[in-house]
């Protein structure tokens, strides 16, 4: 496969080259990775008004046609998994083994999706009268994808939407719409016409969707600020909303572990995708008698770690995505001095985006690096005593979208993972997700769930229907 790949947004059934087309940076280079379509005004609309007028025939398809378009696409990504991940790679920098998680879980979402049951549900029935509870589709779905996990994410929004009898636009993030793209391309023939769009971002597509009469849902995941305006911008039509925001996750370890056979698994959560993931460990709070020997660990594991391109198949992390987040990362990199001492790492290089894996130890609350989520390999380790402090001080945060116990203490460690502020809390693990699993935020890390049947019903409006006797 080469890069001189012609990309095409798909609207209303059509691959489209554009008016307009936008570069691509390949952040392990900075260099020029190849050009896309870059949708217009114009485009948009055109989206949108294709959704709708393919709305009511698919809200009235069989449920067995909609489950069987899932599973189409679920196969289209296997079958073209490996270019998928090769994309994937070069546009978000991960390793490719990190692109093949992706190309994995994609279609196992969408096979989950596809076999869920959205049948009414009798709530009466009696002489009198029968109530029924349906579940029914909302319309036209916007799903905003982050660049993260570009084309997994895309898969979680696009299979709830669909089985529910909505339409869906999807919106890839400006800085990696190639893997979405090019999976529109491979789709094109497998849903009708208007069920699926894909419109390639320059930067001012979010804002013409968010607020839309013509969208009946927004479903968002990216930063809490950006959330902020999501919600501002859906008020005046009352769009339906399901946010997923940052985190500030934090982990707490007691020291009843065993440091040596914890440690690798703590800093493999922490850096996962070069520290790029809302549900990652961000903090670390750690017992005060470990806390030396679990900081000599870890920062031996980051000296460790093969930072590199993500077609090198050495490569453990790559680059930090995008030039505005690799700024924002550094500016922090350089406070860590005046709050804490700098273990492993603390260094970036190019050319790329490159940030070394960074440790922080000897830090407390009260800047930055702790309170603030850092989209990016730098970590803080925080040392406890008491665990009623520990758990208080995980808390205190605006954020509330993960958190994890590290015991062999099983009770005691559910007991503190029941006492976290958070959407999901773990036991010895973290970012455990899975499809039958519900997962959102508490306070600002976000309103609404992805996933199971919580996350279905999000894409649903109730309808009672309450017949006399």
């Amino acid at each position: 496969m080469q890069n001189n790949h012609k990309f095409h947004a798909l609207i209303n059934g059509e691959l489209v080259s554009g008016t307009q087309q936008m570069p691509v940076i390949n952040p392990s280079n900075e260099e020029i990775l190849t050009y896309c379509p870059q949708a217009t005004p114009e485009d948009v609309e055109r989206a949108i008004g294709a959704a709708r007028k393919a709305w009511p025939a698919w809200r009235d398809a069989p449920m067995e046609q909609r489950r069987q378009t899932l599973h189409a696409i679920a196969d289209c990504i296997e079958e073209n998994a490996e270019e998928l991940q090769r994309w994937i790679t070069l546009e978000q920098g991960k390793p490719l083994a990190g692109a093949a998680v992706e190309t994995s879980q994609a279609p196992a979402i969408l096979r989950y999706f596809a076999e869920m049951d959205l049948s009414p549900r009798t709530l009466q029935d009696d002489e009198r009268q029968r109530a029924e509870l349906h579940r029914r589709p909302l319309g036209v779905v916007a799903a905003i994808v982050p660049w993260n996990f570009p084309l997994v994410m895309a898969c979680y929004k696009l299979g709830p939407a669909l089985i529910a009898g909505n339409t869906c636009l999807i919106k890839p993030s400006p800085t990696t719409p190639l893997a979405t793209l090019r999976l529109g391309e491979l789709i094109a023939d497998l849903v009708p016409p208007g069920v699926v769009n894909i419109l390639p971002d320059g930067g001012d597509v979010g804002p013409l969707l968010t607020g839309h009469t013509g969208i009946n849902k927004v479903s968002f995941t990216g930063s809490t600020a950006t959330g902020r305006a999501v919600m501002r911008s859906a008020a005046d039509s009352l769009q339906r909303l399901t946010l997923e925001l940052g985190g500030n996750d934090a982990a707490i370890v007691l020291d009843d572990v065993d440091v040596d056979a914890v440690a690798p698994q703590l800093f493999a959560l922490a850096f996962v995708n070069s520290g790029q993931v809302c549900m990652s460990i961000k903090r670390l709070y750690i017992q005060s008698d470990i806390y030396d020997r679990m900081c000599d660990a870890l920062a031996e594991l980051a000296r460790d770690a093969k930072l590199g391109e993500g077609l090198d198949p050495e490569t453990q992390y790559g680059p930090v995505q995008n030039r505005k987040q690799f700024e924002a990362v550094q500016k922090l990199l350089e406070q860590a001095p005046q709050h804490g001492r700098v273990i492993a790492g603390g260094n970036t290089y190019g050319p790329g985006y490159f940030v070394e894996p960074t440790l922080i130890r000897d830090i407390e609350e009260g800047n930055p690096l702790v309170d603030e989520e850092i989209f990016g390999p730098v970590r803080s380790l925080l040392r406890f005593d008491d665990i009623d402090e520990a758990i208080a001080r995980a808390n205190n945060s605006p954020y509330g979208l993960g958190g994890s116990v590290w015991t062999q203490d099983l009770t005691l460690g559910k007991q503190i993972a029941c006492r976290l502020e958070s959407g999901s809390a773990w036991v010895n693990q973290h970012f455990a997700m899975a499809p039958h699993i519900p997962f959102g935020g508490h306070k600002q890390s976000g309103i609404g769930v992805e996933f199971a049947e919580a996350g279905l019903h999000e894409y649903t409006a109730i309808q009672s229907v309450v017949i006399a006797k």
